[in-house]
């Protein structure tokens, strides 16, 4: 039987992994497979990463949203591996997958060595730091739940200490200067204006309200708990056309979010940021929002190119350039934009439309008939403003022009993003009732995560 391998289990490659399972592999009737499909992924479970800054802000609980690979494989007929990609052999066709090891650092799983006929390359991006000193050491990166869950704990940590600190004298904090009665309590620098920095700004600005309003601090949510959003450009939201950012920034300054345009970071250290123009910024917590990058992994490939950027270099056909056996979709593959400058850009719906595309570029190799030609559609983007607002732009098939939407219609727009996601990897009748359970969940919940 064909072997197919699935490198990355994000929004594209699990989608493709659910469906390759359900039309090839052996289903829950008991049909005989037609191939073997296997997904890899150096996690056991999968949450949709652009809800990272909701479980960073506590507003969302991943273990209510984390979906399981096992799970997941037993459903849709396909096989799964955990480990982390760290060599390939393109000769043999065969991909080495590194230990993998428990909470403990004891060895959980081996080195291992897995065969393949077709190889799709998912693993995503990584945070870019871009040099800066101390980045990378003190201040979060939005990666991984771990990750999220990590800031969630020192936001809520730095406000009960704050709390108890209301009455006491403000002293000296680390790093030049001395803060001031008239300065926030607590104060959160993200660096970085696009899409994750200006949505967690947001809903860390509910955050602090809702701790308040539970007893956690007793602090004003808008004067002791200050948010910055630093941007080295011209304007946050770059991706995004300009009235779409002038609006988002609109909405920021009224909730309180004070914006740095044009300053670049130069430093990063405890309890301040630094930048290229000379001013030091307090910051308590730093969230590094500032970029993406490929994977390091994908230049040590057996050769396949990569761009500057680090990502693989791909036909219209998504296949690497050298090789016809390995495809690439994400943000880890470089794919041409015809009629644009740049290539497609790394987003979800993107993602999305190109594991769709695969499911039927790979039936036709399976058939031996001509591979067909991706095209990438822009049905527009949004940004959502936590429970305050959203504001983005529809684009293309979806109204025939391009249009500023925000507010209430804005933010249904972009929560069924996510139901669109769930209804991938389950089916419509699930993804109702899940959306139905998430609602039951939420009454009876506090809105933000507490412990």
């Amino acid at each position: 039987m064909h072997r197919f391998i699935v490198v990355g289990g994000g929004a594209g490659g699990l989608e493709l992994a659910t469906r390759l399972g359900d039309r090839y592999g052996a289903g829950k009737k008991g049909k005989d497979a037609k191939a073997l499909v296997t997904l890899v992924d150096r996690n056991p479970t999968h949450i949709w990463k652009p809800l990272l800054h909701e479980v960073a802000a506590g507003s969302m609980d991943p273990f209510t949203q984390e979906l399981e690979y096992a799970a997941q494989a037993r459903w849709h007929g396909f096989e799964f591996q955990q480990g982390e990609l760290t060599g390939l052999d393109r000769a043999s066709r065969r991909i080495t997958l590194g230990t993998v090891l428990d909470d403990d650092g004891a060895e959980l799983l081996p080195e291992r060595v897995l065969e393949y006929d077709t190889l799709v390359i998912a693993i995503g991006s990584t945070t870019a730091f871009f040099g800066v000193p101390g980045a990378a050491e003190f201040s979060i990166a939005l990666d991984t739940v771990g990750q999220a869950e990590r800031f969630r704990k020192r936001l809520i940590a730095a406000c009960m200490r704050a709390e108890h600190q209301a009455h006491e004298p403000v002293e000296s904090r680390p790093g030049p200067g001395t803060w001031t009665t008239s300065e926030p309590r607590i104060q959160v620098a993200i660096v970085g204006g696009g899409a994750t920095g200006v949505e967690l700004s947001a809903e860390l600005r509910n955050t602090a309200q809702v701790l308040s309003a539970y007893g956690l601090h007793k602090l004003d949510p808008r004067h002791d708990v200050g948010i910055v959003l630093i941007e080295a450009g011209p304007r946050i939201l770059p991706a995004l056309q300009e009235r779409v950012s002038t609006a988002t920034a609109e909405l920021l300054t009224k909730l309180g979010v004070k914006l740095m345009i044009g300053e670049t970071v130069a430093e990063v250290a405890p309890g301040f940021i630094r930048t290229a123009s000379g001013h030091t910024v307090r910051a308590d917590l730093t969230v590094w929002a500032a970029g993406i990058k490929a994977p390091a992994v994908l230049g040590q490939l057996d050769g396949l190119p990569v761009n500057r950027l680090g990502q693989l270099s791909v036909r219209r056909t998504l296949q690497t350039e050298i090789d016809d056996n390995i495809f690439a979709l994400g943000d880890c593959a470089a794919c041409e934009w015809p009629g644009n400058e740049r290539n497609v850009p790394p987003r979800a719906q993107a993602a999305h439309q190109q594991a769709t595309f695969l499911l039927k570029a790979l039936a036709a190799r399976l058939e031996n008939r001509p591979l067909p030609e991706f095209t990438y559609r822009d049905f527009g983007s949004l940004v959502s403003l936590g429970h305050f607002s959203a504001v983005g732009n529809l684009m293309g098939g979806v109204i025939g022009g391009n249009m500023l939407i925000e507010g209430l219609f804005a933010r249904f727009m972009y929560m069924s993003l996510y139901r669109l996601h769930i209804a991938a990897l389950h089916g419509y009748p699930r993804m109702v009732l899940d959306t139905f359970a998430h609602w039951l969940r939420r009454t009876t919940l506090p809105r933000v995560k507490l412990h």
